[in-house]
C-alpha cells in the first residue's frame, strides 16, 4: 500500500513538472500595495523578474526568498533596476493583506512586491513543492530558471542566468559613441590582468571588478583620459572563479566576464 502511495505521488510530481511552461504567463494591474505592475513590460525593458510562490505558514518558504533577495540586490547595485521580484501565494484564497504582511514580516520588501491569486501562475510553471521559484527574462518572455525544491546552489544558478541576460544588454555597443574597444586579457588569468580601452574623447573612467554576487572586489578610477588607456590589477588575492569587469563612462556601462584560475 505504501509503495502504491509513493508511486502515485511520484507520478503526480512527474506529470506536474511536464506541464511546466517555458514562457511567461502575463500578469498586470496592481500589486497588494496599489503599485502598477506589468510583467511583459518589465521583460520587454530588459529586466529579469523573479517569482516566488509560497505557502502560508510555510517555515521553509521565507529563507530562500531572503537568500535570493540578497543576490538580486547585489546585481541591482551593478545594474540598477534590472531585477524585480514578486511574491505570490500558491492559491487564490490568501488575501492581499496577508501577502503584504508576509513580505514585510520576512524583511523582503527591498526586492519583492506582494501579490495575491497565484494558483493559475504556479500551475503554469509546474509548481508542486513550496517554495516554487521562477526566473523570467528576455523580450521573448522565456523562463530562465525554475525550481520546485529550492537548494542553496539554486541561488548561484539563478544569478548566472540573470547576469547572462543582463550582460547581453550592456555590451560595448552601448558605449560606441565614446569607446572603440574594451578588452580584458589574459582571460582566463592566473595573476595580472590588463584592461585596455580606446577612448574617442576625453572621459572619466571607472572600472570595477565584481564577484558573481555583485560584490565589488576592486576599483580603478581615472579622470579626463582619451586615446589608448591600459590598466592592470593583480588577481592573486581573489579565489578561483568567475568575475565581471564593469566599465562605466558618462553614465553608461559595459561588462565583460573574467575567469580567475590560479
Amino acid at each position: 500500500m505504501k509503495k502504491s502511495i509513493l508511486l502515485l505521488v511520484a507520478l503526480m510530481l512527474v506529470m506536474t513538472i511536464t506541464k511546466a511552461q517555458t514562457t511567461a504567463m502575463q500578469f498586470s494591474g496592481e500589486d497588494c500595495n496599489g503599485n502598477a505592475v506589468d510583467l511583459f513590460a518589465d521583460l520587454d525593458a530588459g529586466k529579469a523578474v523573479i517569482l516566488h510562490f509560497y505557502m502560508p505558514n510555510c517555515g521553509s518558504c521565507p529563507p530562500p526568498a531572503q537568500k535570493i533577495q540578497v543576490m538580486a540586490n547585489n546585481i541591482n547595485m551593478m545594474h540598477p533596476g534590472k531585477v524585480k521580484g514578486y511574491a505570490f501565494p500558491y492559491q487564490n484564497s490568501t488575501t492581499c493583506a496577508y501577502s503584504a504582511s508576509w513580505v514585510s514580516s520576512n524583511n523582503l520588501a527591498t526586492l519583492y512586491a506582494a501579490m495575491d491569486s497565484g494558483a493559475a501562475h504556479v500551475a503554469h510553471y509546474g509548481g508542486f513543492g513550496m517554495p516554487t521559484v521562477v526566473v523570467l527574462g528576455g523580450t521573448d518572455h522565456r523562463v530562465l530558471f525554475s525550481t520546485l525544491s529550492f537548494s542553496t546552489s539554486d541561488t548561484t544558478a539563478m544569478r548566472d542566468s540573470i547576469m547572462a541576460l543582463i550582460e547581453g544588454t550592456t555590451g560595448i555597443n552601448d558605449l560606441s559613441s565614446t569607446v572603440t574597444s574594451f578588452n580584458v586579457f589574459p582571460n582566463p588569468t592566473s595573476d595580472i590582468v590588463s584592461i585596455t580601452l580606446d577612448l574617442k574623447q576625453a572621459s572619466d573612467v571607472v572600472i570595477e571588478v565584481m564577484d558573481m554576487s555583485g560584490k565589488q572586489v576592486a576599483i580603478i578610477r581615472d579622470e579626463n583620459r582619451n586615446g589608448i588607456v591600459t590598466k592592470q590589477f593583480s588577481t592573486s588575492a581573489l579565489p578561483n572563479g568567475n568575475y565581471f569587469v564593469r566599465l562605466q563612462i558618462d553614465g553608461k556601462t559595459a561588462t565583460q566576464k573574467l575567469t580567475v584560475n590560479h
